[in-house]
């Protein structure tokens, strides 16, 4: 029994020294949260091109890609820092969405009839009456 009770106690011992360690002051010069920021995006960026190089990663689908993509901006809206694009930064970004699109293949071919109705759409949307004179 004796010798059970003096491992505990040596257990015990080691253990309030460690759960001091970290309240000495509230900052460590040691550990990945201390390091400038920089710092830390180079070597999560390693450690992201690792994943990828291994077949580890995770790869996205477009649902999932457009969820975070959702979630990270209605936070950003909450907390004041999202980019408000102007109609033609707006205009330049679906312009680019576009023509990716268009070279991998997967973007949508609108039938005549889609076509008008997004065009009658688009005009009734920014104003713009009847035109060519058409009444």
């Amino acid at each position: 029994m004796a010798s059970g009770n003096q491992g505990n106690q040596g257990n015990q011992g080691n253990q309030g020294n460690q759960g001091n360690q970290g309240n000495q002051g509230g900052s460590s010069n040691r550990g990945f949260a201390s390091m400038d920021p920089q710092k830390q995006r180079e070597i999560a960026s390693q450690g992201g091109k690792a994943a990828h190089e291994s077949g580890n990663a995770h790869e996205f689908s477009s649902e999932e890609a457009r969820e975070a993509g959702s979630k990270g901006g209605k936070a950003a809206h909450e907390k004041g820092t999202a980019h408000e694009f102007t109609s033609e930064e707006a205009r330049e970004a679906g312009s680019k969405g576009g023509k990716a699109a268009h070279a991998k293949g997967t973007a949508h071919e609108f039938t005549p009839e889609e076509a008008r109705e997004a065009g009658r759409k688009g005009g009734e949307a920014s104003g713009g009456g009847n035109r060519g004179g058409q009444r």
